[in-house]
């Protein structure tokens, strides 16, 4: 068997029951968080207006980067998603550091979710300690990722569902104060775009960068579609349509949103304590918004965690079947799910959440700013494991999702993310992120480089221990 086709073992053991339904919004509710719901207020304060700039450079590298993803998930669906790709790309060090890279972010992200939710759920019940909100959000996701697939894809979806009706509503009521068709309002003309006689981009191409480098990683989790698609169904079919739905719902929702913010509010009111939704809302006279609001704050971090608990347990999964993990994570329960993998994540977002109470303005800080820019270097092995795979795809007739003008705009996109990076150095804060999370990707692929001596050496001292087969080895 060609190591590029899917194996078979894994998509027989792992739950099938998830629906395009269900990666649509799974990709959605990870990707639509507190990020697009209080970040964005940072990224005016940095461009002005200009920041529909910002939103539409990163939201097309995206789109791009997705559109590979999509193409390599449709052709060979495995939980692992981009770290077998890089594995079967680029080398076995790609897959190892790629996967681990990866589960180590989402490991961070679910200690800042969890702690977030539950600080404003505590704030609204007095003399509730904080870490006693925690354990219970933590336990209940648990419970939930331990349930059969289907059940977490269902879950997942309505909890979702509820943030993108909140947008969708936003959007109504923000075209309607954008005509001046909401009673006692006037139609607000380009007075605000065009910064209130400061121009669209008053602090240039400066801002505008700095507004790229706040916004970029607001489409973060987007590819948890293709970590889910081994679970669905019909795996290839379910990917291609949840790729192609996720991208334009993300374009409309967030560049639809900025663009009503930057319309309605002016730039000089916007700041990272104080988000943009409740402040047009405000205007269009909506009572309780401030609380509600935060309600809907709570439900996007509560979202997010729970898909990622899931990308985390199902990364680590792939990663053990594949000998880059301990074996006892690839154990599944007679459901199809991989309960030591899940148990693993939610344990060390325990972990995250103390260290983000006991530990906020030193370690937790290193470990959050290599973080930061992780998500870079995991889209720059998606491009190229793309450019590296293509052929072999369209060799063996696997391809159903197609990368638009291949390989122009595969390069393209590579070119945009070197540019992205050179951002980055630009500014302080950034290059703070990308030295870290450099030094974090060296520690990791060093592990690797050990683990895979250390491990191939007890499996040729002891054939039995060898794991279950990857396509490679067939």
């Amino acid at each position: 068997m060609s190591e590029t086709q899917r194996p078979a073992s894994e998509v027989e053991h792992l739950g099938s029951g998830l629906k395009v339904r269900h990666l649509t919004m799974m990709g959605l509710g990870s990707a639509i968080g507190a990020g697009l719901f209080l970040g964005s207020g940072v990224g005016i304060a940095a461009a002005g207006p200009a920041i529909i700039v910002s939103y539409l450079l990163a939201g097309v590298m995206i789109i791009f980067v997705m559109r590979m993803l999509g193409e390599m998930g449709a052709a060979l669906p495995v939980s692992g998603s981009f770290s077998h790709y890089a594995r079967i790309g680029i080398g076995r060090w790609a897959g190892f550091s790629m996967g681990w890279l990866y589960w180590f972010m989402l490991i961070m992200v679910l200690g800042v979710e969890i702690t977030g939710a539950s600080a404003i759920v505590q704030s609204w019940l007095p003399g509730v300690p904080q870490w006693v909100v925690a354990l219970g959000f933590v336990t209940f996701f648990a419970v939930v990722n331990l349930a059969q697939v289907a059940n977490f894809g269902e879950f997942e979806f309505w909890f979702a569902a509820l943030k993108v009706a909140v947008i969708v509503g936003f959007l109504i009521i923000g075209i309607l104060l954008v005509f001046g068709l909401l009673p006692g309002t006037e139609p607000v003309g380009t007075t605000h775009l065009l910064g209130d006689g400061d121009g669209f981009a008053p602090n240039g191409i400066a801002g505008v960068a700095a507004g790229l480098l706040a916004v970029a990683f607001a489409f973060g989790g987007i590819e948890i579609v293709t970590i889910a698609a081994a679970e669905s169904k019909d795996p290839e079919r379910s990917i291609a349509t949840a790729v192609r739905s996720v991208v334009w719902r993300i374009s409309v929702f967030y560049l639809g949103s900025i663009s009503i913010m930057v319309l309605v509010l002016p730039w000089t009111a916007a700041s990272g304590e104080t988000s943009p939704f409740v402040s047009v809302l405000d205007i269009a006279g909506i009572p309780y918004v401030s609380g509600f609001m935060e309600l809907v704050v709570v439900i996007a971090l509560l979202s997010a965690f729970n898909a990622n608990v899931y990308g985390t347990s199902r990364m680590a999964y792939s990663l053990a079947r594949g000998g880059d993990g301990p074996a006892w994570l690839s154990k599944l329960t007679h459901h199809g799910v991989p309960r030591n993998a899940v148990l693993v994540s939610v344990f060390f977002g325990f972990v995250s959440v103390w260290l983000n109470w006991l530990l906020p303005d030193t370690i937790l800080g290193i470990l959050l700013n290599a973080v930061g820019s992780a998500l870079i270097a995991i889209w720059l092995f998606i491009v190229v494991s793309h450019l590296r795979l293509r052929r072999r795809f369209e060799q063996e007739g696997t391809l159903r999702l197609r990368m638009w003008l291949f390989p122009y705009l595969s390069w393209f996109t590579l070119a945009m993310l070197i540019g992205f990076i050179a951002l980055m150095l630009s500014d302080s804060a950034a290059r703070v992120q990308l030295a870290s999370t450099f030094v974090l990707f060296l520690i990791i692929t060093v592990l690797g480089l050990i683990w895979h001596r250390t491990h191939d050496r007890a499996t040729l001292s002891h054939p039995s221990d060898r794991p279950a087969p990857r396509p490679r080895d067939r």
